[in-house]
């Protein structure tokens, strides 16, 4: 094992008086996408708890780059807050597919562009209290328009923004989509490249 691989192994043994251990499960809802379950836990303390939580496939999330430097996002409506969003590209993963093909599919089906670079900038565990979903984030470069073409019932606005006005836009809490704030800032806040000579 590698002295990070053990490093992670000492630390969880370092954790298990915080650990819950599954006892059993039982199905709630069965979706297309989410899937809710009530597990029955035994806590560290021996005793038994209830854990609802949505079990989510996982997605991906993209910050398209332009050559100048401005960053496509879209407007979307979204029914649960009966609101329009400004979001970053993003969806869930499809089975069997990685979370860069599903970066690359998400890119060019709805905001119609294919990139040249895909560099991860993290990953978000969206809400940790009652959902395993995990977004991987990656920023896309190199960008070429290709067109959209947006899933059947896909309704959305793509428009360009610099960093400063989409940091504008949230400090005016007109960006309040979880994902895409905490992915526009890990990208304001990346090292900057040196620029290669052409």
């Amino acid at each position: 094992m590698s002295e990070q691989g053990e490093a992670k192994a000492d630390a969880k043994k370092g954790d298990l008086h915080l650990v819950e251990t599954k006892v059993s499960s039982e199905p709630v809802f069965d979706g297309k996408l989410l899937h809710v379950r009530r597990d029955t836990v035994r806590l560290p303390d021996g005793s038994l708890a209830t854990r609802e939580h949505i079990v989510h496939p996982g997605a991906a999330l993209v910050v398209p780059v332009l050559p100048d430097g401005r960053l496509v996002v879209e407007r979307q409506f979204r029914y649960p807050l009966d609101s329009v969003f400004i979001e970053f590209p993003a969806g869930k993963l499809d089975p069997g597919e990685s979370a860069m093909d599903t970066a690359r599919r998400e890119l060019r089906e709805e905001a119609g562009f294919d990139a040249t670079r895909f560099t991860p900038l993290g990953t978000i565990h969206t809400l940790i209290s009652y959902t395993n979903e995990r977004i991987d984030l990656f920023v896309a470069e190199g960008l070429s328009h290709v067109g959209a073409a947006l899933d059947d019932g896909e309704f959305l606005d793509i428009i360009t923004m610099s960093e400063d006005e989409m940091l504008a836009a949230l400090d005016r809490g007109e960006i309040t989509d979880a994902k895409t704030v905490a992915a526009l800032l890990l990208y304001a806040r990346r090292p900057r490249r040196l620029e290669r000579p052409a």
